[in-house]
């Protein structure tokens, strides 16, 4: 058999992200028969070689386990955290085999979350080039106009970025605000929150609903299921692509506030 990248070893061990293997190589994390590594592009032997990660053997997973996590508020999308706060890895306890989340999903933000130990699964869905699509409701705050609908569809200044268009609708109103559905490809930290604050809005609520073509659907809160073959056969190709942008006008639904008119000429009642 050929010899693999250490980091590319690790991920299809389940240990982590490739990404995130490099990490835990550069920080010292990582050893290989003995010797230490702590530089990329070291190749090892998959079936021979001796590797540990934090003083623990590391046995290549043979089973890939591919799941979606309806996650609750108030867990963090890490295997561990230094802070003593609860992690998603709590809701999995009951599976048999190691595994970790793919891509984040803010504490206070709750819905989908894809968990794996396939770390080619996960670069495929994480990578910015693939623009795997995501797709949200949040509960907002504020005067929801058609002007902010086509700012978000045409993308916002954040951080001396602009994000990209997303597909973006009006769908009602809840006791939480106004309701809409936003979809994006991109995966920058709190970054539909950060596109609704730009434009005034208070971010509520918000949800993940759908990555890739697959929904979270009824999964309860807390809980997860299997993926099925065709819906991962589906995300390892990058999942459904659709148009980047909506540029129709957004149904006008209950939640919606009209904008206000420059100037507004009152009739006098006869």
């Amino acid at each position: 058999m050929f010899n693999i990248r250490l980091q590319k070893y690790l991920a299809h061990a389940g240990i982590a992200s490739r990404r995130h293997a490099e990490e835990m190589i550069k920080q010292g994390r990582v050893v290989v028969n003995g010797d230490v590594v702590t530089e990329m592009g070291v190749m090892v032997d998959p079936i021979n070689a001796e590797v540990e990660v934090d003083g623990k053997p590391v046995n290549p997973a043979k089973k890939k386990i591919y799941i979606v996590l309806n996650k609750p508020i108030g867990y963090i999308s890490t295997a561990s955290d230094d802070r003593g706060r609860k992690t998603v890895m709590e809701l999995v306890s009951d599976i048999p085999h190691r595994i970790y989340p793919v891509g984040r999903l803010d504490y206070d933000t709750e819905g989908l979350l894809f968990m794996t130990n396939d770390g080619d699964f996960t670069y495929t869905l994480t990578h910015p080039k693939h623009n795997v699509e995501k797709t949200y409701v949040t509960h907002v705050s504020g005067n929801v106009t058609m002007e902010i609908i086509d700012s978000l569809r045409n993308g916002i200044e954040l951080d001396g970025y602009k994000t990209s268009p997303a597909k973006v609708e009006v769908v009602g109103a809840t006791q939480y605000g106004t309701k809409i559905e936003i979809t994006i490809h991109e995966g920058k930290n709190r970054q539909v929150r950060n596109m609704f604050e730009a434009v005034g809005l208070k971010v509520n609520k918000l949800r993940r609903t759908r990555e890739g073509g697959v929904a979270v659907g009824k999964i309860a809160l807390g809980k997860w299921r299997n993926l099925s073959e065709s819906e991962v056969n589906l995300l390892k190709k990058g999942g459904i692509k659709s148009d980047k942008t909506n540029t129709s006008r957004t149904k006008r639904g209950a939640g919606w506030a009209k904008s206000k008119p420059k100037t507004v000429a009152k009739r006098r009642r006869s």
